[in-house]
């Protein structure tokens, strides 16, 4: 009889290390910072159009620009986290962050709509957190567990909410100037937070390999492209409706919904999607990514043609657009279930930056198309919104061709 004394490294990895979860909460909150500096734009929209007269198009491209560069520099961010780690990773999208923060201070004080830009632009970075997060979260959990661990850390997708309800009720009471250098500074606490408390998980190892390589080798794996064009979807979705819903509401209800209205009924949608993301990824682990992702594509679609119908102001369109929010969390949490398993341990972060990048593309197109789709006489988006549901149909026959994690294992070397 052999006496074993210690556990073999198959049991091991099998276990979550110690301290695990106080991490991914740590880089949650870290997260949460990240994305309400993200979206400190969007809730003060109709603030930008007043002040500086704007039309519809450049409003739309105001929201637009920091969802664009958030989105293209994850796949910068997902490769370094895997080259330095999550934590160095943390504090330096938060502090570059902070002269994005000043400089959206400036152009709104002086209404400058080219310097706005600008801002916008280097803004985009704030966004790019979520990459350096899920390799960080999925390197403290086992693989059957890495559903849960990237929905805790998706949580900090809330900074969307907090950002909606708080950033123009902070301006309405002590002014814009000052609610930005809260934020600012908010960015820079959370930095130096990040470098103090954060740690990498033992088991993540640097990939030393540079930049243009890693992005070719997570191109070259199909479970990139398959999950990044669902992602481009749910998430895409949810950044989409998250920028663009205060405006759609003032427009759309102008005698109903007010700015700071809109700013609520977009947060109750964020948090909707926030609470769902980690149901949805404690879901695909127990009953598989793809029937989550069915059932929140199918949600999505059908939540959309009601929106597009443009029901009275009122409990029905609350009821819808939290459903919608639902479903998109559902999806997220299932996509980032489904990447974590089926994905070279060493690429986690690459692909991870791909899929995130393409969710954050997902949400770039979808302002601009509704600004220009935009119908002046009958003040409808109609048009926008049946381009969503015919997406999401084909994004629902997509997904259901796809392999699940358990056919996925001869592709990556197992589920480790």
């Amino acid at each position: 009889m052999t006496v074993r004394t210690a556990a073999s490294p198959a049991v091991a990895a099998e276990v979550p290390l110690q301290g695990a979860t106080t991490q991914v909460v740590l880089a949650t909150l870290a997260s949460t910072v990240g994305f309400w500096a993200w979206m400190s734009i969007a809730p003060l929209q109709k603030t930008y159009a007043t002040s500086m007269g704007l039309d519809e198009g450049q409003i739309s491209l105001i929201l637009a620009t920091p969802v664009l560069v958030g989105a293209l520099g994850r796949i910068v961010v997902g490769a370094m986290t895997d080259r330095f780690g999550g934590r160095r990773m943390f504090a330096t999208v938060l502090l570059v962050s902070v002269p994005a923060v000043l400089l959206v201070a400036l152009a709104g004080s002086i209404r400058s709509f080219p310097l706005l830009l600008v801002a916008g632009f280097c803004l985009g970075v704030a966004g790019t957190i979520f990459a350096a997060g899920v390799p960080f979260s999925s390197a403290w959990f086992p693989p059957r567990q890495r559903g849960l661990a990237n929905g805790i850390f998706g949580m900090g997708m809330i900074g969307t909410a907090v950002s909606a309800f708080f950033t123009p009720r902070l301006v309405a009471g002590i002014g814009y100037l000052p609610t930005h250098l809260l934020i600012a500074g908010l960015l820079a606490v959370a930095a130096i937070l990040c470098w103090l408390l954060l740690r990498d998980s033992p088991r993540w190892k640097p990939n030393a390999e540079s930049l243009l390589p890693k992005v070719r080798g997570a191109l070259r794996l199909r479970v990139t492209w398959e999950m990044s064009f669902l992602y481009g979807i749910v998430f895409g979705g949810f950044v989409a409706f998250s920028t663009f819903l205060p405006k759609y509401l003032t427009t759309i209800y102008p005698d109903e919904v007010d700015v700071v209205g809109a700013g609520t009924r977009t947060a109750l949608f964020a948090v909707a999607a926030v609470v769902a993301r980690p149901i949805g990824g404690v879901l695909a682990d127990r009953f598989g990514p793809k029937v989550i992702a069915l059932i929140s594509l199918g949600g999505i679609v059908a939540l959309a043609y009601i929106v597009g119908q443009q029901p009275p102001e009122g409990i029905l369109t609350g009821v819808t657009f939290i459903l919608m929010a639902s479903a998109m969390g559902l999806g997220m949490g299932a996509v980032f279930a489904w990447v974590g398993p089926s994905t070279p341990p060493d690429k986690v972060g690459s692909v991870t930056g791909v899929v995130a990048a393409a969710g954050g593309l997902g949400g770039y197109f979808p302002p601009l198309v509704m600004g220009a789709t935009y119908h002046s006489d009958t003040h409808s988006y109609s048009l926008g919104l049946w381009l969503l549901v015919l997406v999401g149909a084909f994004a629902l026959v997509v997904a259901g061709m796809l392999r699940d994690t358990g056919d996925r294992v001869g592709d990556v070397g197992g589920r480790g």
